[in-house]
């Protein structure tokens, strides 16, 4: 049986399990000092002004307006300089890079730069959920291996469960989504329906807004609070729900983001591998291969898991056990040496489901309870 994963040195897997640690605990105590950059002032109309400034991925300075040179921003400034946050910082850095050089899989900086910022406004820490493809390159460190399967990493894929998520969130916590993007002056431009943001000189790196779909159907969601508005998506919930915090690598540093349970994330995308149309076959069929990649490593690892998160599935009604096993049954064609029919039945006994069945020629799972 073939596998689809490589397992990292231990020295790669100990590298990154170190900086996961430390990235976590710094992201606890973040504030303005552990932002990147500097800062400098300019007189405008006899006044003083204050500007952070950071050069972008493409080396070019972009600066953002601060506030005027009162004691506010001075205090802000005095933190961000402050040598112990540097040194904090500096550290950071440089574990980030260790692992990359040791193996760990980084994300293009362009990515980096835009997940950062986002970051930084607070999407994450109000409930927002990294999905799509950069959380697919996000477990391969997590389990500590790298993919064998090439990858596109061009579209930028957030999430949020809208009305349907309740955390404990200040009454006055407003985030700017827009302006957080804006400010990165990367030439970013929203649709229509402000649910996605474009590139014109790279019109395969969007941005996309997703949430899950309830009774208003397609109609897009405004979040007030986020001043962000989100395109609904059917089985968006799964992905939603109970979702894990991990730690992104980019020689700039690392990024801590929350992204879907990767037995979610994988079951998921055999859900929608049903709902891509035709012209969309490239897409579904990274979806079945991403798809393959996570279960190949968690039927090994974690196989529990995945008997019980399908078992959770299966009793979500009608279609969604029809697309269920629809792209399982893809799955199961394309990917035949993996011998997935075999393994899902193991990790159904190794949860203790009675009886399941598994067919393998057909791929279809039948669970009488």
């Amino acid at each position: 049986m073939s596998t689809l994963y490589r397992d990292l040195s231990l020295s790669a897997q100990t590298a990154f399990a170190s900086l996961h640690q430390a990235a976590q605990q710094a992201d606890l105590r973040r504030s303005v000092a552990d932002v990147r950059g500097g800062f400098a002032s300019k007189r405008v109309g006899g006044r003083t002004y204050w500007y952070h400034q950071v050069r972008d991925a493409d080396g070019k300075l972009v600066q953002t307006y601060v506030g005027p040179d009162d004691e506010a921003t001075r205090l802000l400034i005095e933190r961000h300089a402050d040598p112990a946050a540097r040194a904090a910082r500096r550290h950071l850095v440089a574990l980030a890079r260790s692992a990359i050089e040791l193996g760990c899989a980084p994300i293009p900086p362009k990515h980096a730069r835009v997940i950062e910022r986002l970051a930084e406004s607070g999407l994450f820490s109000a409930g927002g959920i990294l999905v799509g493809t950069h959380a697919f390159l996000a477990y391969q460190n997590h389990f500590g291996v790298n993919w064998s399967i090439e990858h596109a990493t061009l579209d930028l894929d957030f999430a949020h469960a809208g009305t349907n998520l309740s955390l404990a969130l200040p009454e006055n916590l407003h985030l700017d989504g827009p302006a957080a993007i804006d400010s990165l002056q990367m030439g970013f431009i929203p649709n229509q329906s402000r649910t996605t943001y474009t590139k014109a000189d790279e019109p395969d790196f969007d941005l996309d807004f997703l949430t899950s779909r309830g009774r208003r159907g397609d109609t897009p969601l405004k979040l007030d609070r986020f001043n962000l508005t989100m395109q609904p998506l059917k089985f968006m919930e799964l992905s939603l729900e109970d979702p894990m915090r991990s730690t992104l690598l980019a020689r700039s540093g690392p990024i801590v983001v929350d992204l879907p349970q990767p037995q979610r994330y994988a079951l998921h995308k055999l859900l929608v591998y049903g709902e891509r149309p035709v012209a969309q076959r490239v897409k579904a069929n990274k979806d079945l291969a991403q798809s393959a990649s996570v279960l190949d490593w968690l039927l090994d690892h974690q196989p529990e898991d995945v008997a019980e998160m399908w078992q959770d599935m299966h009793g979500r009604g009608p279609g969604w056990r029809r697309r269920l096993e629809q792209g399982w049954r893809a799955l199961c064609r394309a990917y035949a040496q993996c011998e997935f029919p075999g393994r899902m039945r193991q990790a159904f006994a190794e949860a203790g489901a009675k009886p399941a069945e598994i067919v393998a020629g057909r791929g279809r799972v039948a669970s009488r309870r």
